[in-house]
């Protein structure tokens, strides 16, 4: 194979959108791995039957493709020397159990978050990877539930095996500032000691043309140690929508009294910041507007298992419509389309993995944990993403009961915690009985005037701004989170009657005539981006015609409705 072809897979099979690493080895696993459908997760099958892509979902083969259960996979890896392995996973549907030689290393809940495994004192050689999958609706998950979207089988995102020494960095944080004048940053390292022996490590740094030393610590084993530097950056360029500037910043970590790094990291980040004041969100001190849609990541040829292309297309759709953001409904999204979110200037409004669910649903005994672990995940690994402009959670639950507030604000606490220099919010539906505006920094509303109501779009804009101000949010922004139209393709009509593309377009553009007029709006996010496959079931919601979701602007295939033309005629009028 030639150097062209090597050079072309390494851009398209890859974690990130640009190297994470120039001193560590990484070596990704994307390929064909085998697979057998199984009866139980308790142990792995002695015969494998198929074949299936990593990353990809086993619903995309023809005999799985509406199947619901556990299956097995299974790959070889090379070790060439003695040492310590860092197994990641960007994202399994929804529940995998790894297996190294038939040893099982771990397990772990939710198909958006990512997880890692650390094996120490793997001997060189040849190896067996296995991991058993599951993507059924059980007791043992409180998050993938039956839903208005699709929970997908199988390893649905990159997977990747790091060879590391004893102490590595874990991952950095860099928060910027600005103030009289000058851009500063808090930068902060995770150094992780997996070793039986104390290091003292030393860290260094660079961005831009900026080296910096971060300091000196002294790790324990088993242990993490962390570093934190507030430096001013004095020749950099702010990131916005319309300039997305970047930098690398590069660590790198040495050992005792080496003068040789033994390992290193590399973030992607930009200086910026967010605030919410006078009852807008400024970004670098100037107030926005945010424009755009709430994107599922599904498509009928790959499932949730979006490849770098049509990440490409689906932004590159967006931005021809005149959109300055997206929303990642209903779960943190693949870590390589917020990439490229930093890289066009798009802001994004990224948010846990909770969608639609009753306060009976939230007393689940699992329920707390899984979305505590979702949100540290979520936070942590995207972290450094200046195009996230906002943290939010739980999509319309209930957060109209008091005991569902509780369950609200531990989870905003435990995001603020992390990081404070993002806003919080949330999509309520809750409408005049909504308790919880109180706790977070921007109010936001899913509401459907015109489709599920004749309401006029305007006016309950406006009213919803007055229960806003009651229920807590008054002086804060306000977003319209969700509002739209059914559109079935190719379903045209004079008589414009519901699911006709001209009564989508109608619907469309009164609502987006009314939300781009009313100065109070700090965003608006059409629902939805692309249609999107649902649970098949009963009841209005999961007896959805075709088990499709059809209120998206472009179809599955993203294939433009009649309703494309309204957005970017009302979307581009306030470029």
């Amino acid at each position: 194979m030639n150097r062209s072809i090597n050079k072309l897979l390494e851009v398209f099979a890859m974690l990130r959108l640009f190297p994470n690493n120039k001193i560590r080895q990484v070596r990704e696993l994307e390929g064909d791995w085998d697979f057998q459908p199984l009866e139980s997760a308790e142990r792995l099958p002695v015969h494998y039957g198929y074949r299936l892509p990593v990353p990809g979902c086993w619903e995309m083969h023809p005999a799985f493709s509406t199947y619901r259960g556990k299956g097995a996979y299974r790959t070889r890896i090379t070790v060439e020397k003695h040492g310590a392995l860092r197994l990641l996973f960007k994202g399994i549907s929804h529940t995998g159990i790894v297996f190294l030689n038939g040893v099982r290393i771990g397990e772990h809940y939710n198909a958006y978050t990512p997880f890692e495994l650390i094996v120490r004192n793997v001997k060189p050689g040849e190896h067996e990877l296995a991991v058993i999958v599951d993507n059924t609706f059980s007791e043992a998950s409180a998050l993938h539930v039956p839903n208005d979207y699709y929970t997908y089988g199988g390893i649905i995102r990159p997977v990747a095996i790091e060879f590391i020494p004893d102490t590595f960095i874990e991952r950095i944080e860099f928060t910027p500032h600005f103030s009289k004048g000058i851009w500063s940053a808090d930068i902060k390292a995770y150094v992780r000691n997996v070793g039986e022996s104390e290091a003292v490590l030393h860290v260094h740094g660079k961005l831009g043309n900026s080296s910096f030393a971060l300091g000196s610590l002294v790790v324990k084993p088993r242990a993490t140690g962390v570093l934190t530097l507030n430096r001013k950056f004095t020749a950099v360029l702010p990131w916005s929508g319309k300039h997305p500037q970047l930098y690398l910043l590069e660590l790198q970590l040495l050992s005792g009294e080496q003068v040789e790094p033994v390992d290193d990291l590399i973030e992607r980040v930009g200086f910026r910041t967010v605030t919410t004041e006078h009852g807008a969100i400024q970004i670098n001190g100037e107030d926005i507007v945010f424009k755009g849609f709430n994107r599922h990541e599904d498509h009928p040829l790959v499932g949730a298992a979006i490849p770098y292309q049509l990440m490409v297309q689906d932004l590159e759709l967006m931005l021809d419509m005149g959109a300055n953001a997206v929303r990642t409904s209903h779960y943190p999204n693949d870590e390589r389309f917020l990439d490229l979110c930093d890289e066009r200037g798009v802001y994004v409004w990224e948010e846990n993995h909770a969608r639609g669910l009753s306060i009976e649903q939230m007393r689940h005994p699992l329920f707390a944990k899984q979305c505590a672990d979702c949100n540290r995940e979520m936070v942590e690994s995207h972290y450094n993403h200046p195009g996230i402009i906002i943290w939010a959670i739980l999509n319309e639950c209930a957060s109209d009961l008091l005991e569902g507030k509780e369950m609200y604000r531990t989870q905003l606490s435990q995001i603020r915690g992390m990081d404070a220099s993002r806003p919080l919010s949330f999509a309520s539906h809750q409408r005049d009985r909504e308790l919880c505006f109180d706790l977070v920094d921007i109010v936001s509303f899913n509401l459907y005037p015109q489709w599920y109501d004749d309401e006029d779009p305007r006016e309950l804009c406006i009213q919803a701004r007055s229960w806003a101000d009651v229920a807590g949010g008054l002086g804060k922004p306000m977003i319209m989170s969700e509002f739209g139209a059914d559109g079935y393709y190719g379903y045209r009509d004079p008589s414009r009657v519901k699911g006709t593309e001209e009564r989508q377009g109608d619907i469309l553009e009164q609502n987006l005539k009314a939300y781009t007029s009313l100065s109070f709006l700090s965003g608006m996010f059409i629902w939805q981006f692309c249609d999107c496959r649902v649970t098949e079931g009963l009841g209005w919601l999961l007896g959805r015609a075709g088990t499709q979701n059809s209120k998206g602007i472009v179809d599955r295939y993203r294939r433009p409705k009649l309703a494309y033309a309204v957005v970017q005629q009302y979307y581009k009028q306030t470029e």
